[in-house]
């Protein structure tokens, strides 16, 4: 009889614990990458009455029952914030608070601090790989991710240019039609524009002839308002009966194929520039055709950029972090980090969307996106909580018919407790 007290007793606090995770959960309905918690309750080692100890076994009632987080795939919800992510997928985002501690979350909803700190919404600071003198080397240890907000971005002097045309076949030499000219914008260090002007002249049948000019007030060695034509960047070029270009050869070796443009003793105050026309394509098909149809350009490119204004800063998928600047590029600058756990419902919650590692935990294994078990990252997006409102109020209401119960067995054996204190009257 007053075993029933303590049975009762512990089953009223399970229920009452039970309501407690049942509360967290509506309570974080709302909470990006939240993982609903199941309550698991199980029993005590029960009494053995009688002499065997096996003809009658009372329980004790339940333990403290434990509480497992469900790592299941929450809903992907798209987003309007630039630096918003979501996991699709096993991971979680590496952060670490202000005592240095690595933390893992699901929660992507990140902003960047005055300096460029990318941070998550409670100021822990995620974790990831950032650029180095033009390179995010996934290779190296992870850190704090911090983008160059606000910097202007150095120009990029030209090395490499291209420039398709083709050269009409029917041209006569010595008439308008024998001579065509293109310009091509190129970019020293200063950031200064310069436009060269390749010309091509008729000389034979199948053979013309080319050089590369520059304004002559450009150049310390020219004149201003005449072309300076570059020293060396002049020659000749042949065509087969088919109209492709057969000299210069194309590669092998690495100086066919390739006219070098040196341009020294630039006003402006740059370094010299040295440019490499490359007169194929990487698989070695000619840019420079000779057909019979009017000479034109179809397509010149360089690798020179200007100085520019970052103009913003967004995340992509697979958690790669890219800058548009004002001259249109867009740059690769940041790579944010997974971590994957093999055993994820061994983490210890510690608030503000976090997850620690306890004694049970696997070593996390950390890396980018996609790779060795890790999720996707989908950028401008949010995992929803998993809390699933029915089954919360389900078991709100199992949770309170148990906890009404139980409390009817108290109030019963304390009944049946004052029945045998009065048999003595």
């Amino acid at each position: 009889m007053f075993t029933a007290f303590t049975t009762a007793l512990s089953a009223l606090g399970a229920n009452s614990t039970g309501v407690d995770v049942v509360g967290n959960n509506l309570a974080n309905l709302n909470t990006p990458g939240y993982k609903s918690s199941v309550v698991a309750f199980h029993d005590l080692m029960a009494q053995s009455l009688g002499a065997t100890g096996s003809e009658t076994q009372v329980g004790l009632g339940t333990g403290r029952p434990k509480t497992v987080r469900q790592f299941t795939q929450g809903a992907i919800q798209t987003s309007s914030g630039s630096m918003d992510a979501a996991i699709q997928g096993g991971g979680f985002f590496v952060v670490r608070d202000a005592n240095s501690q690595q933390l893992f979350s699901r929660a992507g909803n990140f902003q960047l601090d005055a300096q460029g700190n990318l941070l998550t919404s409670t100021g822990e600071r995620v974790q990831g790989w950032k650029e180095v003198n033009g390179i995010v080397d996934t290779n190296s240890a992870v850190g704090d991710i911090t983008l160059p907000v606000g910097q202007l971005k150095q120009p990029t002097a030209t090395t490499q240019m291209t420039v398709d045309v083709n050269l009409n076949a029917a041209a006569v030499v010595g008439q308008p039609d024998g001579s065509f000219s293109t310009p091509i914008e190129v970019v020293d260090s200063l950031g200064v524009a310069h436009v060269l002007t390749v010309a091509f002249t008729k000389t034979a049948a199948n053979t013309w002839d080319y050089k590369v000019s520059i304004p002559g007030a450009e150049v310390t060695a020219g004149t201003a308002g005449t072309p300076y034509d570059i020293p060396g960047a002049s020659g000749s070029l042949t065509f087969n009966n088919q109209g492709a270009l057969t000299a210069p050869a194309p590669p092998p070796p690495a100086t066919n194929g390739v006219v070098n443009i040196a341009i020294p003793g630039l006003t402006s105050g740059a370094a010299n520039l040295a440019i490499a026309w490359n007169l194929y394509t990487p698989d070695l098909k000619p840019r420079l055709t000779q057909f019979a149809q009017p000479s034109a350009v179809s397509a010149n490119s360089q690798n020179g950029a200007f100085p520019a204004q970052l103009n913003r800063v967004g995340l992509a998928d697979g958690g790669k972090i890219m800058a548009q600047y004002s001259n249109g590029k867009q740059t690769l600058i940041g790579q944010i980090a997974l971590a994957f756990i093999q055993n994820p419902e061994s983490l210890v919650t510690v608030g503000n969307n976090n997850l620690q590692t306890s004694a049970n935990t696997a070593l996390p294994a950390i890396g980018v996106s996609e790779t060795g078990g890790r999720g996707k990252i989908l950028g401008g997006a949010l995992e929803s909580s998993t809390v699933d409102i029915a089954r919360e109020f389900t078991n709100l209401i199992v949770l309170q018919r148990g906890y009404q119960a139980n409390a009817r067995i108290v109030t019963t054996a304390d009944e049946l407790t004052q029945e045998t204190i009065n048999l003595k009257r």
